[in-house]
């Protein structure tokens, strides 16, 4: 596995403000949360940052491992002095925050889980998807990502919108891409989510035919202290396409009755 690396962040808001680290979708970057930032960025100190192989970050020749996306995150803390954060994630996000609050207790406030699950079947699917990358490259799937993060009334309303995000996934680097998609086929942390002791919100886009609803309740479930919120609507990308919805969202979870051992 590759050691921790060295991932492009933006900070936003205050520097004495909670801290919370926001982390992307596979094939996205750190611009996926645009749309939350007005909300989040008086209230905290906002650390986007894009994911190995993904933006401006390094790619490392992989394999990749969950723990080593991970150890990226806790290298950045490090970076920044931040002892401890609330932890927002999307997709394989998500599965970062789920892995980090499961494998590193003492550095993460609460959990906001959007779009995710524990682990993303079939494996199959994202072998054959690593290898059609490597072989032509991230342009050949854009298309069809691009379909599952946005449901047809927005993709018709919002062209430039998901344009924009078709140009992201093309623009991710090849192996990059493929590196996370094997991650992805390896990655089940199920049998994880019980040791989860944070304060969590697991959020779903009611459309999304790659992390659906059920996924969330089966977070959910597993998570002692979590709820689950259904964005009406909404596909993969909920935060995209209902943004005020998911920041309210988002919101109202980090700031209701902070507790000693939060941030």
């Amino acid at each position: 596995m590759s050691d921790a690396v060295r991932v492009h962040h933006i900070l936003d808001g205050s520097d004495d403000a909670p801290a919370l680290v926001m982390s992307n979708s596979l094939g996205s970057t750190l611009d996926v949360w645009d749309g939350q930032i007005p909300a989040l960025a008086p209230h905290f100190r906002v650390v986007r940052y894009d994911l190995r192989g993904h933006g401006g970050s390094p790619v490392p020749p992989g394999p990749y491992g969950i723990e080593d996306l991970g150890a990226d995150v806790l290298h950045l803390l490090d970076r920044l002095e931040v002892a401890s954060a609330h932890l927002c994630g999307l997709s394989l996000g998500g599965m970062v925050a789920m892995w980090l609050a499961a494998n590193a207790p003492d550095r993460v406030g609460r959990l906001v889980l959007c779009c995710t699950s524990p682990r993303f079947e079939p494996a199959t699917m994202w072998r054959e998807r690593a290898a059609t990358v490597r072989a032509q490259g991230t342009h050949a799937v854009a298309d069809a990502v691009v379909g599952r993060w946005f449901t047809p009334g927005f993709s018709h309303a919002c062209p430039d919108v998901v344009a924009g995000m078709r140009t992201m996934i093309a623009t991710t680097p090849s192996e990059g891409y493929a590196a996370c998609c094997d991650l992805l086929a390896r990655t089940d942390l199920l049998t994880a989510l019980p040791a989860i002791h944070a304060r969590t919100l697991a959020i779903a886009g009611a459309e999304d035919p790659a992390a659906p609803p059920a996924m969330a309740q089966l977070i959910a479930g597993a998570i002692p202290d979590c709820r689950m919120a259904i964005v009406e609507g909404a596909a993969h990308l909920a935060n995209v396409e209902r943004p005020d919805a998911v920041s309210a969202l988002i919101l109202e979870h980090l700031l209701d009755a902070h507790t000693e051992e939060d941030p």
